[in-house]
């Protein structure tokens, strides 16, 4: 506006009719003309820098407070006429007006209140709540409740004033859902506070957000207090405690606030309703919500939004963690980690689904002593994200650091039995006897009564003994979760070659409820003390070596380490599978049938990378999930500028002192990425090592032989699943056309490592198969002889070629757990999914007369 306008507007602001804006006038009209002298606008904006505000600070707190009066009147005036005064001088007011409130102002309970009505909040407030909701949010009503909060430490509550409040905290109800909620739930918790401090008589007024079933469950719990329990007033401080959960750890001042309320309610009471509170968290729906925006001309945009937790109840819910963390039971433990697993769901196009409260959960569980550090290494391998598991290894490591061990040597010692002796632990409810047992790595519940053996729980017991049935399915789920997640360390343990001693081994693996049933079926090597070592296996109450003879019991000074066929000869490694199959041992992870991988003379001759999983297709979104759960570090390519952290997915290897690293490209093309901009493809290039500090590749004759084969194999795993060539329908559903010679050459070319262990397996099976007689092995290809044609299905993809012209038939097999065990043969391991897909095929097709799936039959009848 013109200068003399502006200047116009500039007076009327600064003319209020009050005493105080009389007495001010002259003081604010200096210091915004010091301002506009100085050129600075509210954003470089340093009142220190002005001479006129030198004067302020050096005067009394009952002239701050008049000035503080002043310039609030001054605002109004400018809100109420914000088409005639200029936008920048309301900004100069509001940044003096701010900083007045942090310091200590001398205003009494008719100030304060006249300081809240300026900003337009009236007394009581009417039905203007979006008036109220602007006021709280564009004016510095938090730094005034400061000022209250000094004024009731200085003369105690105020009658009056605490009744404005309590009108106030009225009128913000529903407020906190709008724009700039997070402020106002600030605001309401502020009131609170002020209106039940230590010093009130009143109970202290606590209420939570309404708009999620968390927030509602909060509020139920405090209208179901009585104001005359001693336990009520601990329980209201410590709901309003949790409010106030920011940040990522809890200060000690929280950690103080909080113990203190334990104490005073009893931590049984706290614990058995946190109980129930964290059920109903883990249990609540994440619903998706689908909204479509119709533009001119017809274009519609689909957009999803996920809602889970208001931000105000997130802050609840991690002040609850927080409180239960140090000493949180073990059933409380195992709602924590199923919470973190939760809260790291990743949603679609936003990341996890709540990650502040995952990582209290997790920051709580590292409080809980070992059974907290159990469920952390539980947790490790299921979450995805790489930085959520650095996060879960340092936890885990300083809590080893604490009691004076290493990390895995914790991660042993953290290991629940879940009631569990050898596997197996009994009980009695009245006159039924029920057993729960790990069988074949599943942990599966019998009852019997009188010698009988039931099918399922009587139903009398459910409501006798509901209790003892709700104990045995927590032991019954733990007891699976154990085991599941200790198999997976023990796989991934290959590669760190971990040597413990045979005393260490025997208390923590051997006479372990649990972990016995692990160890007991896995070849183990022992180096002991003179120098001689041997390899052995625990059969039959003794440990004996591939020919199944006795040996001699280990000293505790024997070094034990998980045996690997890359540290032995081809005809030790043969041994050892004919005595799995020859006593149909079925091993917990895949040990004497693992790949291995050895040098070859290209790698040799390139000296610092191999390219023998180079030039392959993947599906990255599946490459990427693969890598994580091997510990990988992955980061997804995007189809925008520098869209990725790096070219390689990363693994780093410690216990060596060196990082693996495989390296891949974005497959570009039109329409190659999904809806935020992630590419569907990547390409694969070199595998090559180097040292965790370092840069320069090392020469791969430089990696231990064993190091180099589990990552070899890692990087074989992520090509023999992600790779477009396993995709049937790939090539006919819309696959990039200029990669369909790769689809054809992947889909029936040389085999892998793996590919080559599962034909050896197959050679062994298919003789004993009901189609031994129409099926054989040729090459790379189990070819089954049907009725009407004869078909070779491709050992490293399970792809089909029909003959006499080699025609491709595309089945897609069913991925049910039923048929991954559709052909109940022995399998001397677990996991191969491609192997029971070929084994499912060759059995559908060798009766194809009797197929009745028309998109098959039209296929084959061409």
């Amino acid at each position: 506006m013109p200068a003399t306008q502006k200047s116009r507007a500039f007076e009327q602001a600064l003319a209020g009719p009050s005493v105080e804006a009389q007495e001010m006038q002259p003081v604010l009209r200096q210091l915004l003309l010091d301002i506009e002298e100085r050129q600075m606008s509210y954003y470089t904006l340093k009142l220190l820098d002005v001479p006129a505000y030198q004067g302020i600070r050096e005067q009394d707190a009952a002239y701050k407070g008049r000035l503080a009066l002043a310039t609030a009147e001054a605002i109004r005036f400018c809100r109420d006429h914000h088409g005639v005064v200029d936008y920048q001088i309301r900004n100069l007011l509001e940044a003096l007006l701010q900083q007045l409130l942090r310091s200590t102002l001398e205003l009494d309970a008719a100030g304060l209140i006249r300081l809240l009505e300026t900003y337009g909040i009236q007394f009581p407030p009417g039905d203007a709540a979006a008036e109220v909701g602007h006021a709280l949010f564009m004016m510095p009503v938090l730094l005034t409740l400061g000022q209250v909060e000094k004024f009731q430490k200085k003369h105690g509550p105020h009658a009056e004033l605490t009744r404005r409040l309590g009108q106030l905290l009225a009128a913000t109800e529903h407020q906190d859902r709008s724009y700039g909620g997070g402020t106002i739930v600030k605001i309401r918790l502020k009131l609170q506070e002020l209106l039940g401090g230590p010093a009130s008589a009143e109970l202290p007024p606590v209420q939570f957000v309404d708009g999620d079933a968390f927030g509602r469950r909060l509020n139920e719990f405090v209208a179901g207090l009585s104001p005359s329990a001693a336990s009520t007033r601990p329980w209201l401080q410590l709901l309003q405690l949790w409010q106030k959960a920011g940040g990522g750890q809890p200060t000690a001042k929280f950690r103080k606030e909080a113990d203190a309320a334990v104490a005073a309610i009893g931590p049984e009471a706290v614990r058995a309703q946190a109980a129930e509170w964290l059920a109903l968290l883990a249990g609540l729906a994440v619903e998706q919500i689908e909204h479509t925006h119709t533009y001119e001309g017809g274009r519609t945009y689909t957009y999803s939004e996920w809602h889970f937790l208001l931000e105000p109840s997130l802050n609840v819910a991690k002040g609850l963690v927080w409180t239960l963390g140090p000493t949180a039971p073990a059933a409380l433990q195992q709602q924590l980690a199923e919470l973190a697993l939760k809260g790291y769901r990743k949603i679609p196009g936003r990341g996890p689904l709540a990650s502040g409260l995952a990582n209290a959960c997790l920051l709580a569980l590292a409080q809980g002593g070992l059974p907290g550090v159990a469920q952390l290494s539980r947790l490790r391998p299921k979450i995805r994200q790489a930085n959520t598991q650095e996060l879960i290894g340092r936890h885990i490591e300083k809590a080893s650091q604490e009691l004076g061990v290493t990390p895995a040597e914790i991660e042993d010692m953290a290991v629940p039995t879940a009631g569990l002796v050898n596997g197996r632990a009994d009980f009695d409810y009245g006159d039924y006897h029920v057993v729960l047992e790990l069988a074949e790595g599943k942990a599966e519940v019998s009852w019997q009564k009188g010698g009988k053996t039931l099918k399922a729980a009587p139903a009398a017991l459910k409501q006798s003994h509901a209790a003892e049935l709700k104990e045995l399915k927590v032991a019954q789920t733990q007891a699976q979760q154990t085991y599941t997640g200790q198999r997976d360390r023990l796989d991934r343990s290959f590669v760190e070659a971990r040597r413990m001693p045979f005393a260490w081994f025997r208390q923590y693996y051997l006479e372990h409820g649990l972990l016995s049933q692990l160890a007991e079926r896995l070849i183990w090597r022992f180096a002991h003390p003179d120098g001689t070592q041997h390899d052995a296996l625990w059969l039959d109450g003794a440990w004996r070596n591939a020919q199944e003879h006795p040996l001699p019991a280990p000293a505790d000074e024997a070094q034990v380490q998980l045996w690997h066929p890359v540290l032995a000869t081809t005809d030790e490694v043969l041994a050892w599978r004919a005595l799995l199959e020859r006593r149909e041992l079925r091993q917990p992870l895949k040990q004497a049938f693992r790949e291995v991988y050895l040098l070859t003379p290209p790698e040799e001759r390139t000296r610092t990378y191999s390219n023998r999983m180079a030039a392959h297709v993947l599906k990255q979104h599946q490459f990427n999930s693969l890598a994580k759960l091997r510990g990988w570090r992955y980061a997804l390519m995007g189809a925008y500028d520098k869209g990725y952290e790096s070219d390689a997915a990363q693994l780093s290897l410690p216990a060596h002192d060196l990082r693996a690293e495989f390296w891949v490209s974005e497959v570009n093309a039109d329409g190659a990425w999904n809806d935020t901009g992630i590419w569907h493809y990547v390409s694969t290039d070199q595998l090559r090592f180097t040292r965790l500090a370092g840069q320069e590749p090392l020469p791969l004759t430089d990696i231990p032989p064993l190091v180099f084969s589990e990552v070899m194999r890692d990087v074989d795993l992520f090509v023999g699943v992600a790779s477009v060539g396993n995709d049937p329908l790939w090539r006919d559903g819309g696959g990039l056309v200029q990669y369909r010679n790769y689809w054809e050459n992947y889909s029936f070319g040389e085999l892998s490592e793996v590919a080559k262990n599962r034909k050896l397996a197959l050679q062994r099976l298919v003789p004993r198969l009901r189609i031994a007689k129409v099926s054989e092995i040729q090459d790379r290809f189990l070819v089954v002889k049907g009725k009407l044609r004869t078909y070779k299905i491709h050992l490293g993809s399970g792809n089909i070629l029909m003959e006499p012209n080699d025609q491709y038939l595309c089945i897609v097999p069913d991925r049910s757990p039923k048929q991954a065990t559709a052909t109940d043969v022995f399998l001397p391991f677990e996991g191969d999914a491609i192997l029971s897909i070929i084994l499912s095929k060759a059995l559908l097709l060798a009766d194809d007369d009797k197929i009745t799936d028309e998109t098959i039959t039209r296929q084959i009848k061409r």
